[in-house]
């Protein structure tokens, strides 16, 4: 019913990445990326695997003139990449990240200008996606936990974002683990922001991991996703807490309805 995807960042990490590549692509599923810079874009190719997500820009944010230059002009970089993997989806932030996943512009608060800033830079990066063929995502982070100070972070800020733009080129990536963490009330999240999500990341709270090993019941989410109509893709964006193979079948067992 869904299109299952895995991150090859934080699985098989035992392996060089494009043998993480193989070995997700061989148990079934697409593979989604961060950073492309960071890979030979030609040995990725040459796995004949599906990938459904990367990263959609390398550096730049939405509010300041010289970020979002950085980011419009990456954005196009990134593009290209893209169309070499033939990954229909690139993903942004609300601003680039660094190491540990801190922004490289962190924000004590959002601004008015700060929202009307970011409208601005989205609408350009979805009329980049609209002459390219590609869809961007936004995605929401936590800021408790893993990314403090990112600005536009909740899923609530990404959603006004997205449907204030409007554009079938730029959707959500509503990551469902930072949700967890920063808002909650997963069902009614997913009810709501469905007519603007371009693809949903999972992962379970606290530690995580694959679905199955903490707080969040994703079977009943698959549900509630399947009643309401959704066919798209959930990627397991999370660590393995043991096998490789079992946490991404306890992935597959928690979204097959």
């Amino acid at each position: 019913m869904f299109q299952l995807a895995v991150c090859a960042e934080m699985v098989f990490r035992e392996l060089p990445f494009v043998e993480r590549v193989r070995a997700i692509a061989r148990l079934g599923f697409q593979v989604e990326i961060w950073d492309w810079t960071k890979h030979d874009i030609d040995a990725l190719v040459s796995t004949g695997a599906v990938f459904s997500s990367m990263t959609g820009y390398i550096s730049g944010d939405l509010v300041t003139r010289p970020g979002a230059a950085q980011l419009l002009e990456t954005a196009e970089q990134s593009i290209e990449v893209a169309k070499r993997l033939r990954c229909p989806r690139l993903n942004l932030h609300g601003t680039g990240l660094g190491r540990q996943g801190l922004p490289m512009t962190p924000a004590a608060a959002t601004t008015g200008d700060m929202w009307l800033a970011a409208y601005r830079t989205l609408s350009d990066v979805a009329q980049l996606g609209r002459r390219a063929g590609v869809t961007f995502c936004l995605e929401n982070l936590n800021t408790d936990v893993d990314h403090p100070g990112v600005p536009f972070a909740r899923a609530a800020d990404t959603l006004a974002l997205v449907a204030a733009v409007d554009s079938a080129h730029l959707r959500l990536n509503l990551d469902l683990y930072h949700a967890q963490i920063g808002e909650g009330n997963l069902i009614e999240l997913v009810r709501r922001a469905l007519p603007y999500v371009g693809e949903i990341q999972v992962a379970d709270v606290p530690g995580r991991c694959e679905p199955g090993t903490g707080e969040i019941h994703y079977p009943a989410i698959a549900r509630a996703l399947a009643e309401a109509g959704y066919r798209g893709t959930i990627a397991l964006e999370a660590w393995a807490s043991g096998s490789n193979e079992l946490s991404l079948q306890r992935f597959r067992d928690a979204f097959t309805v």
